[in-house]
């Protein structure tokens, strides 16, 4: 009997990855050179922009405004004796910029629009529809990458941004409605802890967050074969992969955020 090859399964996966990585580096050379032509891209890009960004607005400033909420709570329930209490809006203002304004508008965005991405492109794949732009002489990446990731990395910046704000809104409401706080706390609280590279580190996020979203969805999608079941599992590898990425890409970024302040 032949004994199992423990280094099978790890080397087939070693090379799956490595050649995901190959295609996705393709695509995104591909990419950044189609930007060299924004004519041939503008009107889609509007389009996309409507969908992953004015579609999206009502679930971000939900998110938005409950996670403002619970840091309000849970920075206060921490509070040692002693502590100012304006320490709660300056944890409602970090947090939310800092961290979950970026982050979680990016799991929404995941879910919502990458699955989107994910399944239109993969449906796109498995019915032959990419082949015929190609047979027609016409660009994929151009006429369906481009256009979603230049409409979601640049949509993401002001929809964190709105996010951020109406977390820092709700923080207030919760402070000043239920933990007992006065106006002049918050806002002195707010004030102290705000400053500049807070939120230039947030938009930087929102960048890298939003290429990120657009980038691996289409890249996946791209990818699909299978029919139907195909495409389901095209959405489901697109959502994880985006999710695991803004992991990643926030483990990177906080330390990098540290140094330079």
């Amino acid at each position: 009997m032949k004994a199992p090859n423990l280094l099978a399964v790890p080397g087939r996966s070693a090379r799956a990855a490595a050649l995901h990585a190959g295609r996705a580096g393709m695509l995104g050379i591909a990419t950044l050179r189609a930007l060299a032509h924004p004519r041939r891209y503008a009107l889609e890009t509007v389009q996309h922009a409507k969908f992953i960004g004015l579609d999206s607005l009502p679930l971000v400033l939900l998110m938005g405004a409950l996670s403002g909420a619970v840091m309000a709570q849970q920075t206060m329930y921490q509070l040692s004796q002693g502590l100012p209490r304006e320490i709660v809006a300056g944890g409602v203002v970090g947090g939310m910029l800092t961290e979950l304004g970026p982050v979680l508008t990016a799991v929404v965005l995941a879910g919502r629009v990458g699955a989107a991405i994910g399944a239109e492109l993969g449906t796109m794949k498995v019915t032959n529809q990419i082949d015929a732009l190609l047979t027609m002489g016409r660009d994929p990446v151009v006429e369906l990458v481009v256009p979603r990731v230049v409409a979601g990395t640049l949509i993401l910046i002001p929809l964190v941004m709105l996010a951020n704000a109406m977390g820092i809104f709700s923080g207030y409401v919760t402070s000043v409605g239920i933990l007992g706080l006065s106006t002049g706390e918050y806002v002195d609280g707010a004030k102290g802890y705000y400053h500049h590279g807070a939120l230039i580190f947030s938009l930087v996020k929102a960048v890298a967050y939003g290429f990120a979203i657009t980038f691996i969805s289409s890249h996946v999608g791209l990818r699909a074969s299978g029919g139907a079941a195909g495409v389901g599992r095209t959405a489901t590898r697109a959502v994880v992969a985006i999710i695991v990425s803004i992991m990643v890409l926030d483990t990177v970024l906080g330390p990098v955020y540290k140094t330079l302040t």
